[in-house]
């Protein structure tokens, strides 16, 4: 029976617990108010990493190669391009040459980026031999023929040209969603083709942006090629724009960078397209540190021109869902952000009030300033006739740079095995001992680097309980610990009523899953999923701790994903920290024995026991129920037909998670601690196959490597994603040495 809060009696050194209303809402909101601060005071804090940077023009550039290879990790511009070529693209009775205008001939193109990717477009000559070279590179949902004069519209590309550039113009992927499925397995979604591509490249340690700067890239490499003398220089629109400050913060090669519609600050990226999403972006590059990086070549910010407008993904309906939401122009452009970097090159800016407001919108970009940086002087708009011209459809030509690198970023998949095996070269498997000492350092960089760490927290656990169920043989209690301002963790502990005085008994904490809440594993269910486990381990005579994970309020908490990635955190960051206070907490009670703490978890509280206990190494053992899995391929695959690209659950996403830390190893991290599996045939999360090949390679290190073999196991049931509560109680007993 539950307990009333009401007169009853807190744990002994605890305050009585009166906090109302729903803990986990209010722990999800208490997240959302941490980061909020966090991404406020970032600016500041970039600020404090730039400054010996931006002491003098010698420091600055001395400190660049480092930032351009942090950045170039970042975005995953990680991989060798390809040799120079561009090819002219025709086909029977369709030439390459589609139109001369104003002057200039426009052929279709396409050169060489990585490995089975090119980039396609159009190369613009100008009349007579070229005076400079430039990428313009326009919106994702224009086409080059847009800002190449065959239709209405801000023909800046042909301009460019028509002042003498040699011009390059890329496809960018777009943000329909009609190539965002397989239909092999009956599989369509609201994706945008650019999430859709953005999902599996992330997890590869790319992103759709770095693949588009690789393209750009690999255009200066070909214009070099033919001349190398030729100042080059990128300008771009939109999504162009965000295309050409990267590549001008990575690429010394471009003289002369103009922007539009998209200079501005970013710490509100979470609110914007995920296909943008860059993890610890924040944390050392906003827009005016890129535009700093190209300093002191010609940069224009280009605040005088309105940003695209995206309403969001097309709204799901039955079949075709699971988008996350973001907008393009719902902020206007205050001077912030230029302000910002001005005032890096001039330090009378910096105690100046910053003017809010959009400032001019214009209707066409700019580009004599550009020009000017390629030694070119800028004459009165050139008029031109748009051709009639009967062009190619440029969905065919998208959908072949879509499938280019979805294929690319497959491939990186199955080759992550081998690269993953790269990685772990160095850990020691002579002994036990010798693997959990050599491990020290991919588990800091697991935390570090993939689940993103936050500061231990200095406030005092303040612990507040409140009575909430009083059982025949066990009571039960509401948990409430301090961890920041805002961030709490909590949880129902569970406690026998026969502890004695002075007796030490093993704790179980019991993790539930997607939307859950700690009362689920608690109640007794009319369909059993987590089979009541918390509360047949406190009757077998367990302590057991159920504790409240934030992975709950659907688009509210997964929004907390947006919010931390670029600040160089996760979900999990504060997951762990959670944990971490609570086990501090655990460990002051009177009949904890603090060396027999075990972790259990279903679903998403699987994903836990995979991720905690890598990092927190006094969970002395580990359960993973309905969750274990080819992890890799269970985000990436679009030929597996449970794959997260098919599901509204963006925030699995875990950046260059496949070179990595694979379900197996995240499971090295837990070694020579126990370890087991609890896998039901018919549970969706994943095949038999795939658990069983990943497991292999678990067993492959206890059993061959370390020679502990029992210190393994995995059980298959018949049944689905749930807990069997079998072989894995059997586990418990077995490794806690505990019911006797």
């Amino acid at each position: 029976m539950n307990a009333s809060s009401r007169g009853a009696e807190p744990l002994p050194n605890t305050k009585l617990l009166t906090e109302d209303g729903n803990l986990a809402e209010k722990q999800v909101a208490g997240m959302h108010k941490y980061l909020d601060r966090a991404l406020a005071a970032v600016r500041k804090e970039r600020d404090a990493v730039w400054k010996d940077a931006l002491a003098s023009e010698k420091a600055l550039a001395k400190a660049l190669p480092a930032k351009r290879e942090r950045l170039k990790k970042l975005l995953g511009v990680v991989d060798p391009r390809s040799e120079p070529n561009l090819e002219y693209v025709s086909g029977p009775g369709r030439p390459s040459l589609l139109a001369e205008i104003g002057g200039c001939k426009v052929h279709a193109v396409r050169w060489a980026v990585l490995p089975g990717i090119d980039a396609e477009g159009l190369l613009i000559e100008p009349k007579g031999a070229p005076k400079a070279c430039a990428i313009a590179v326009s919106h994702s949902d224009q086409t080059p023929e847009q800002i190449a004069g065959f239709a209405k519209g801000d023909a800046f590309a042909l301009q460019l040209a028509q002042h003498g550039c040699r011009v390059l113009v890329p496809v960018l992927i777009d943000r329909k969603d009609d190539l965002s499925g397989n239909p092999k397995l009956n599989r369509q979604t609201n994706l945008p083709h650019r999430e859709f591509v953005y999902r599996m490249a992330y997890e590869m340690g790319r992103t759709l942006t770095g693949y588009e700067v690789q393209k750009v890239l690999a255009a200066v490499d070909w214009f070099k090629s033919q001349d190398a003398k030729l100042p080059i220089g990128v300008i771009g629109y939109g999504d162009g724009g965000m295309i050409a400050l990267y590549a001008a913060a990575i690429d010394e090669r471009l003289a002369s960078v103009q922007l539009a519609g998209y200079f501005n600050e970013r710490e509100k990226l979470h609110q914007e397209p995920i296909d943008r999403n860059v993890w610890g972006l924040l944390t050392e590059f906003g827009d005016a540190e890129l535009g700093a990086m190209a300093s002191p070549r010609q940069f224009d910010p280009g605040l005088n021109h309105e940003a695209p407008k995206w309403a969001g993904p097309v709204p799901p309906k039955p079949g075709r869902a699971g988008a996350a939401p973001g907008t393009l122009g719902e902020t206007t452009n205050d001077f912030t952000e230029e302000h910002r970097y001005r005032s890096f090159f001039d330090p009378k800016l910096r105690n100046d009030v910053i003017i809010e407001g959009g400032g001019l919108s214009r209707a066409s970009v700019t580009i004599g300033a550009f020009l000017s940086g390629l030694g070119i002087t800028q004459r009165d708009r050139l008029l031109f006739r748009t051709p009639e011209v009967k062009l190619s459809a440029p969905e065919h030509r998208h959908k072949r740079q879509f499938n280019q690198l979805v294929s690319y970023t497959q491939k990186l998949w199955r080759d992550s095995d081998a690269t993953r095996k790269a990685y772990w070269t160095k850990a020691d498997a002579s002994s036990p001992a010798a693997w959990e000492k050599s491990c020290d350092t991919y588990r800091d960089y697991f935390h570090t680097e993939v689940i993103g760490k936050l500061p231990e927290p200095t406030m005092p656990l303040n612990p507040r309980t409140r009575q909430v169920y009083d059982e025949k043989t066990w009571a039960g209690y509401e948990v409430l610990l301090d961890c920041y301002e805002d961030v709490f963790a909590t949880g129902i502990l569970l406690l026998p009523k026969d502890l004695k005085p002075g007796e030490k008994r093993p704790v179980v904490v019991c993790q539930h899953g997607l939307e859950g809440t700690p009362r689920d594993t608690i109640e007794v269910e009319k369909r059993p999923v987590y089979n009541h486990f918390s509360r047949r381990l406190v009757e077998l005579g367990y302590i057991v701790y159920a504790p409240q994970n934030p992975y709950y309020g659907k688009n509210t908490f997964r929004q907390l994903q947006r919010k931390a990635n670029p600040l160089k955190l996760s979900l999990f960051s504060f997951i762990v920290r959670q944990h971490q206070r609570t086990l501090d907490w655990l460990e002051t009670l009177p009949n904890v024995d603090s060396k027999r703490i075990a972790f259990y978890g279903l679903s998403y509280g699987g994903k836990t026991a995979m991720r905690v206990p890598a990092v927190e190494k006094r969970y002395c053992l580990s359960i993973c129920s309905g969750d274990f899995n080819e992890w890799i391929g269970k985000n990436v695959s679009v030929d597996l037909d449970r794959s997260y690209m098919w599901t509204g659950e963006y925030e699995m996403y875990e950046f260059d998670l496949g070179n990595t830390f694979n379900y197996a190893e995240m499971t090295y991290l837990i070694a020579p601690r126990p370890f087991m599996v609890e896998r039901g045939h018919d549970d969706g999360v994943g095949t038999d196959e795939m658990v069983a090949y990943e497991y292999a390679k678990v067993r492959h290190l206890y059993a061959n490597r370390l020679k502990i073999p029992e210190r393994t196991a995995i059980e298959f049931f018949p049944g689905g994603h749930q807990i069997n509560a079998k072989d894995t109680f059997a586990f418990l007993t077995k490794h806690l040495d505990y019911p006797k």
